[in-house]
């Protein structure tokens, strides 16, 4: 299927590895020109090297740090510069971040500002022009509203659904819209080294959880991703759909 996406422009946020890095190096192979951020400059160029090297779009790349307005700014005024429009917009950046009573007030403000600030933000930022040209796709990677433990992490994501459900209705008319995808078990640095980080862990896991009996690949969240940054999907808005090999049936 031709997903008409050659020739449109994207920034993608937390593009260094992981979900990020995955949306990236698709919607590249399918002819987008990506412009992606993350704060590791190093990691972003050796995969800009290995999209190049793979026959997609070479990304550019725009390293800084989205919980900072002024870094936002400048990483928008920068893509904008090098792709001249952001017709898709990928917010990808995120983590999780477990409470402990140390410390507490900072792991809140860290754990919104990265999760669903920046989000906004970034979002706030390429929004008008989108409605200007009546185009556009902003597509929020977010996370599971079924927690197992206090993490602030959570109600941050919970926002962002919200969020872009309202704002959704409002940009509808103008040809653009908001959807988010919520990752299962994904194989990336946080599931990898940090929720699971030992084979067994991951077996027991998978065989209480996921019915698909395996953890995910980031392209499995880049095709969908994709397709709901293709004209193909505009009538697709406001929706929350998890990909996650079946887990949010039985593991919450």
């Amino acid at each position: 299927m031709d997903l008409k996406l050659s020739g449109r422009t994207c920034l993608v946020s937390g593009a260094s590895s992981g979900i990020g890095a995955g949306i990236a190096r698709i919607l590249a192979s399918e002819g987008v020109r990506v412009a992606m951020t993350a704060r590791r400059a190093d990691q972003l160029k050796q995969l800009a090297i290995e999209i190049g090297e793979s026959g997609g779009v070479p990304p550019v790349v725009v390293a800084g740090d989205i919980t900072h307005a002024d870094d936002i700014a400048r990483i928008v005024d920068e893509s904008i510069k090098h792709l001249d429009q952001i017709d898709i917009l990928v917010n990808s950046a995120g983590g999780s971040r477990p409470l402990s009573q140390e410390n507490a007030n900072a792991v809140w403000e860290e754990a919104f500002a990265l999760n669903f600030t920046a989000a906004r933000r970034l979002t706030e930022a390429v929004l008008p022009a989108m409605r200007a040209r009546h185009w556009g796709r902003i597509i929020n990677i977010s996370g599971s509203m079924e927690p197992r433990a206090s993490n602030a992490a959570t109600p941050a994501k919970a926002a962002l659904h919200l969020w872009a459900k309202g704002l959704s209705c409002e940009v509808a008319p103008d040809g653009v819209t908001i959807n988010c995808i919520p990752p299962g078990r994904i194989n990336s640095e946080q599931t990898l080294n940090k929720l699971h980080p030992t084979n067994e862990a991951r077996r027991d896991f998978i065989a209480k959880n996921i019915p698909a009996g395996y953890f995910g690949d980031p392209e499995d969240i880049a095709y969908l991703a994709a397709f709901l940054a293709s004209p193909l999907a505009r009538y697709i808005t406001g929706a929350v759909m998890p990909v996650d090999g079946g887990m949010h049936f039985f593991a919450h």
